[in-house]
């Protein structure tokens, strides 16, 4: 197996258009996915992505996989979740959930956000039941039905737009004043609105999601048409996502008070040999396209520190002692 030059923590469009420029740089590439393709594989429709005027997220994410793997003499792609990373000489041993260990020269976390949770009660009894995070992969199932999303951003009304194909009605449940997606997806929202298939509960929090074997209602933070009780078949939950950073605090790796991976404009972070790219950095405006660009801009990196140090990639404790010993 030997040492790579490079492993890729994250299997999405981020890590792949990574491997990409590490194969033509000739590095040695692994990349480690929990789910390859990532998040942007549960995304029906990609429109702002250059080269393509509309294409589905898993064709995209397909696209990018594609073509890292016409590198094949130096690039990997390995559908396993890393569990541990521990830093050896100034190499990395990479350590799966299955018990594989792989070596590297540099890291590069590519390893995104994960969606968070309303908190409430309720939600974790019926997940499946009518609680959900994809509109994508469950929305069909809510055919005719009365469906809430909750959220204001522009993915909560993506994930509406969506949804709209199959439900009944749609509601968007919202804590603020008003909902903030994209000036085109306003308009789409506007139009289904006029519809008849749309409406923004504004101002209000779901407090607990009820029901028997499934969802049945939701309870709000305050009357809504007269009551607390609202009925709905399913609630979508959209209120963000938070930065997977563990693994890169655990190397020492600063973040932000949002638990963001501080890089800075080559994407390196503070521990050498380790770079970062894509939603787990502290960069403001994020997209498949900035964080493609971000893990090329972590390649380059990664790719000058390997030809610029004295790589010491031992295979053992003991080792390290015996090189400690002969320098000294």
């Amino acid at each position: 197996m030997g040492i790579y030059d490079l492993i890729i923590v994250g299997g999405g469009v981020v890590g792949y258009a990574g491997a990409m420029y590490a194969g033509r740089m000739q590095l040695k590439t692994l990349v480690l996915g929990e789910i390859l393709g990532g998040t942007i594989i549960l995304t029906d429709v990609v429109e702002n992505y250059p080269g393509f005027i509309r294409l589905t997220g898993q064709e995209l994410a397909d696209k990018l996989k594609e073509h890292a793997l016409d590198y094949k003499d130096f690039v990997e792609i390995k559908e396993e979740n890393v569990a541990e990373i521990k830093m050896r000489g100034n190499c990395f041993d990479v350590f799966t959930i299955n018990g594989k260990k792989y070596q590297s020269r540099t890291i590069i976390f590519a390893t995104g956000m994960k969606h968070r949770e309303l908190g409430v009660p309720g939600e974790k009894e019926f997940s499946g039941k009518g609680v959900h995070t994809c509109m994508l992969c469950d929305g069909f199932f809510f055919k005719n039905k009365n469906v809430g999303v909750v959220g204001g951003s522009d993915s909560a009304a993506k994930e509406a737009l969506l949804g709209t194909q199959w439900a009944k009605k749609i509601y968007i449940i919202y804590r603020g004043e008003k909902i903030r997606p994209e000036p085109i997806n306003d308009k789409r929202v506007e139009q289904k609105i006029k519809e008849g298939k749309m409406e923004i509960i504004n101002n209000t929090n779901v407090k607990e999601i009820k029901g028997t074997d499934k969802v049945t209602h939701v309870i709000f933070d305050k009357p809504y048409k007269g009551s607390k009780e609202f009925k709905l078949d399913a609630v979508f939950v959209e209120i963000g996502a938070d930065p997977q950073s563990e693994l890169a605090k655990s190397l020492g790796v600063k973040t932000n008070e949002k638990d963001e991976i501080i890089i800075d404009r080559e994407a390196k972070t503070n521990v050498l040999g380790v770079f970062a790219a894509g939603d787990v950095v502290d960069t403001k405006f994020k997209q498949a396209i900035t964080g493609a660009g971000e893990a090329v801009l972590a390649v380059y990196s990664a790719y000058t520190y390997i030809n610029t140090t004295e790589m010491v990639c031992p295979v053992s404790d003991e080792e390290i002692e015996v090189k400690k010993k002969a320098k000294n």
